[in-house]
C-alpha cells in the first residue's frame, strides 16, 4: 500500500472507532470486588462515548489466589461473566454459540510496576489511569482512563466477531494501518504486525528476537514461537511449509464459542479448584502450532522441565485432536493470524516513560500526534476551560475542563487543573488543583490537591502523585521518568517518599476506588472553593 493508501487508511479505521459501535457484550476482569464494581459503573455511564450503546456490560473480579494467567484467567473470567450474566436474565453463552453477539474480555489485572507510582494514585485500578484529555461521563467532561480507550479502539472488530470471544489487555491502543473487517477462518486468531517472511540481516534489524513471533504459511495457518533467532525459528518452524508472512504478536486473540467450550471443559478441574496459573502464548497457541521437539526446545528456554513441557504438550495436543474431530469443528483452521499492519500506530500506557511520551504526543504538529487527537476527540487544543486573560497558553497545548488564573502553558498537555496560576512547559497535568503550579520539562503532577499559600512544583522529568484515601486524605508520592523505573526499584524506597510503591500496592488491596474517586473530586473542589474566594 501506498503512504498516502496508509495515511487513508489510519484515518478511515479512526473515524470507525469514533462511531463507537463496539462489542454486543464488554467484560472486564478486575483485581478485586470493588474494583468491578467501579468498572460496572464507569462503563455504563460510558456508553456512546467509549462503549457501544447498546452494549451490555459485566465486570468481574479474578479471586484466584497467585494469579491464573491469561489463558486460564479467559476461561475464569468468561465463566463468571456468563453466571452474572445469567442473574440478570441474559443468556451470554447462548447467544455466543448462536453466533448472535460478540464479545469483548478485557484483562485489567497486574501490579502496574512499570508505571507505578500511577496506578497507586488510583488506588491500584492500573486501568482507571487517566490520559491528560476529557471523555463525556454522565453528561460532563471527565479525565479519560486507559481502559475506556482500550474499549473503544478494539470495538472495530466486534462487527467481525459474532460468536467469538475477543480478548485484550487494559493498556496499549493501537490504529491498524490495514482494514478491520474480516471473515474469521480460525477457531483462534491473534493480533499481529505482518510482513512478508525475512532474511536474517533485515531479521535482525526489525528486532523480531525480542518479540513473540507469529508465522503464515501459504494456506493461511500459522504458528507461534517466542523470541528466538532468524536461524532458530527457520528450524522450529520448518513443519508450517513455506512460511510467507511473520511479525510481532500483540497478545491479544479471539476464539470460537466452540474452542471455548473446549477448553473449559479440558480445564475444568483447574477452573474448579481455582489451582494453576496458564498463559495464552506458552500454554495453548505454542502447543497447538508447534512441533512436539519444537515446543520442548522453547520451554527448556523457559526454564521449564523436558518432562513438564512434554506432559503438557501432550495433554493440549489431546484436547486438540479430539476437538477437532468434532463435525462442527471441522469447518475451520486452528489457528490463524489478523494483520494489524507494519504501519500501524501503536500507544502503549503500561509503563511511566511512555506514559508522558504518548501523552505529549497530543502536542504535536505531526501527523501521528494529529490521529491521535483525533481517535481521543480533541476537536480542539482548548475545551471546556476558564482561561483568564492573564494565562497564555501556545498553540500547540492541549487544555480540557481547566481553569488558570495567569502564567504560562507551553507544549503541555492539562486536563482537570484547577490554579490560581501556572508556568508549565512540555508536561502533562490531569487532576490538579492548587493555588500555584510549577511543572518543567518532562514533568508529570497527577492527582493532587493542595491548598498551602506556595501551591505545587517539581523539577524536570519529575512525577508527583497524590494518594488518596476514603476519608480524602492526601500523601504525595515523587518518582522521575528519567532516572526511575518503577518495576525495578519496586519494593525500595526511593525519592524521598515514605513508602515504597509496593507498600502502597499493598495498602490499597481493599480501598474502595469509586468512594476515594468521590472523596478526591470533593476534596478538589472545596479546596478550589477555598482558593478562589481567598
Amino acid at each position: 500500500m501506498s503512504s498516502d493508501g496508509i495515511k487513508a487508511m489510519l484515518k478511515e479505521n479512526v473515524a470507525k472507532m469514533n462511531q463507537v459501535e463496539g462489542f454486543d457484550v464488554v467484560i472486564v476482569c478486575t483485581n478485586n470486588d470493588p474494583q468491578a464494581t467501579y468498572w460496572q459503573q464507569r462503563l455504563e455511564a460510558a456508553k456512546g462515548s467509549s462503549v457501544a450503546k447498546d452494549a451490555t456490560v459485566l465486570a468481574v473480579y479474578e479471586d484466584w489466589a497467585g494469579g491464573a494467567g491469561n489463558a486460564l484467567g479467559t476461561l475464569y473470567a468468561y465463566q463468571k461473566a456468563t453466571a452474572l450474566a445469567e442473574s440478570k436474565g441474559y443468556d451470554l453463552a447462548g447467544k455466543m454459540k448462536a453466533g448472535e453477539i460478540s464479545v469483548g474480555l478485557y484483562h485489567t489485572a497486574g501490579k502496574g510496576t512499570r508505571l507505578a507510582p500511577m496506578p497507586g494514585s488510583e488506588n491500584n485500578n492500573k486501568p482507571g489511569v487517566k490520559l491528560a484529555v476529557t471523555a463525556d461521563i454522565n453528561g460532563k467532561p471527565s479525565p479519560l482512563t486507559i481502559l475506556e480507550s482500550v474499549v473503544k479502539q478494539t470495538g472495530v472488530y466486534g462487527k467481525s466477531r459474532k460468536g467469538r470471544l475477543s480478548v485484550f489487555w487494559g493498556d496499549q491502543v493501537f490504529i491498524p494501518s490495514v482494514g478491520v473487517e474480516y471473515e474469521s477462518t480460525h477457531h483462534a486468531d491473534i493480533l499481529c504486525t505482518l510482513g512478508p517472511m525475512m532474511n536474517e540481516t533485515e531479521w535482525k534489524e526489525k528486532g523480531l528476537d525480542n518479540y513473540g513471533l507469529i508465522a503464515v504459511n501459504s494456506e493461511g495457518n500459522a504458528a507461534q514461537v517466542e523470541k528466538v533467532s532468524h536461524a532458530v525459528a527457520t528450524r522450529l518452524l520448518s513443519s508450517l511449509g513455506e512460511i510467507v508472512n511473520v511479525g510481532a504478536s500483540l497478545g491479544s486473540f479471539s476464539m470460537s464459542s466452540l474452542l471455548v467450550d473446549a477448553l473449559i471443559e479440558e480445564f475444568k478441574p483447574e477452573l474448579t479448584s481455582k489451582v494453576g496459573k496458564l498463559d495464552s502464548d506458552p500454554h495453548l497457541w505454542m502447543p497447538f502450532t508447534l512441533e512436539e521437539s519444537a515446543y520442548v526446545e522453547i520451554m527448556g528456554g523457559k526454564g521449564t522441565s523436558a518432562e513438564e513441557a512434554l506432559a503438557h504438550y501432550t495433554r493440549m495436543r489431546g484436547c486438540l485432536d479430539k476437538f477437532m474431530a468434532k463435525s462442527e469443528s471441522k469447518s475451520m483452521g486452528v489457528f490463524g493470524a489478523v494483520n494489524v499492519g507494519d504501519e500501524a500506530c501503536w500507544w502503549d500506557y503500561g509503563q511511566l516513560r511512555l506514559y508522558r511520551t504518548n501523552n505529549s504526543l497530543l502536542t504535536g504538529v505531526c501527523e501521528e500526534s494529529a490521529l491521535l487527537r483525533e481517535f481521543l476527540g480533541c476537536s480542539s487544543r482548548v475545551s471546556n476551560s476558564d482561561i483568564a486573560a492573564d494565562a497564555e497558553v501556545d498553540d500547540v497545548s492541549m487544555v480540557s475542563a481547566s481553569t488558570l488564573g495567569g502564567g504560562s502553558v507551553k507544549n503541555s498537555a492539562l486536563t482537570n487543573v484547577r490554579c490560581g496560576y501556572i508556568e508549565a512547559e512540555d508536561c502533562i497535568l490531569v487532576n490538579v488543583t492548587a493555588k500555584r503550579i510549577v511543572a518543567p520539562r518532562g514533568s508529570i503532577i497527577y492527582n493532587i490537591v493542595d491548598t498551602s499559600p506556595t501551591g505545587v512544583g517539581v523539577g524536570e522529568g519529575g512525577v508527583m502523585v497524590g494518594v488518596h484515601a476514603e476519608d480524602g486524605s492526601q500523601q504525595p508520592v515523587w518518582s522521575n521518568t528519567d532516572t526511575l523505573d518503577g518495576g525495578k526499584v519496586w519494593k525500595k524506597k526511593c525519592a524521598g517518599n515514605p513508602m515504597t510503591f509496593e507498600s502502597i500496592y499493598n495498602s490499597n488491596h481493599t480501598t474502595d476506588v469509586f468512594a476515594v474517586e468521590s472523596a478526591r473530586s470533593k476534596a478538589s473542589d472545596e479546596a478550589w472553593a477555598k482558593l478562589s474566594s481567598a
